[in-house]
């Protein structure tokens, strides 16, 4: 498995992103604070980007709204060719159950629920499914994350590594056109993080489009294309190894990409 293979599809390099200007803000006490400032980018589909940079730079807010957490303060968003940034919060909604699968830092699981459960949680949104659909789903979930045997289990039986996964099968249990994963191995020790990223690592060779946030180097490394964020802008949006071959330092020396690499 190569995980900087180059897409070779019409379908695979069809823009799946696209930001356009897009800006983020929050009023405090009257004081304005720019999380994002005219950030525009493009993912395309079957795509492994990572985002990086330091704490406060925008990685978070960038993901709320790839994710349809939040909205823009302005600016163009369009996932799969539909403009998203203006839809109402059922419309988005809808379309990020449909579309979207997410894995957290923190796991996000509920305690009170099975793995099974956990896992066929986006499935319940979906009406027109029926349960022995929602069962063959999960149990494929499962089958992908080799966690079958832990399917009765509760969160607080699992390890950490444990966690995770079931954590991706339920990003992946909805068949969404795009993961977003936050962090994914920062709650982890380096073994778990080493099996969690080979298992992201398969689930994007088999066609996912991956947009992962994070501030290992080893694991941004793995991408096809980072993007480095400071202060909310965008400073670099190259290839991985021409980042990590020390390229982008030496093009200007610019030392808000140095910092946000």
């Amino acid at each position: 498995m190569n995980p900087n293979r180059s897409p070779n599809t019409a379908a695979e390099t069809a823009p799946l992103i696209r930001l356009q200007g897009i800006q983020k803000s929050f009023l405090s006490d009257e004081l304005e604070t720019r999380a994002l400032d005219e950030v525009s980018l493009v993912v395309r589909c079957g795509e492994f980007l990572a985002v990086s940079g330091p704490s406060g730079c925008g990685k978070s807010s960038l993901l709320s709204i790839l994710g349809l957490l939040d909205s823009p303060s302005s600016g163009s968003y369009e996932l799969n060719g539909q403009r998203v940034d203006q839809l109402d919060p059922r419309a988005r909604a809808l379309l990020r159950n449909r579309q979207i699968g997410f894995v957290f830092q923190a796991f996000n699981l509920i305690s009170d629920l099975s793995v099974e459960d956990n896992i066929a949680l986006p499935l319940s949104y979906r009406s027109e499914m029926s349960r022995a659909e929602r069962r063959a789903r999960v149990a494929e979930a499962l089958a992908q994350v080799d966690m079958a045997h832990r399917a009765r289990h509760h969160p607080a039986q699992l390890s950490g590594g444990q966690q995770q996964r079931v954590a991706i099968a339920r990003a992946l249990v909805g068949q969404p056109r795009l993961i977003l994963a936050d962090e994914p191995t920062g709650n982890l020790d380096s073994r778990n993080a080493e099996l969690v990223m080979a298992l992201l690592q398969k689930v994007h060779a088999g066609g996912a489009t991956l947009c992962m946030v994070t501030h290992d180097p080893r694991y941004a490394a793995l991408a096809q294309r980072t993007v480095a964020l400071f202060d909310g802008r965008v400073v670099a949006d190259l290839p991985t190894a021409a980042l990590h071959s020390g390229q982008a330092r030496a093009a200007g020396g610019q030392p808000a990409l140095a910092e946000a690499l």
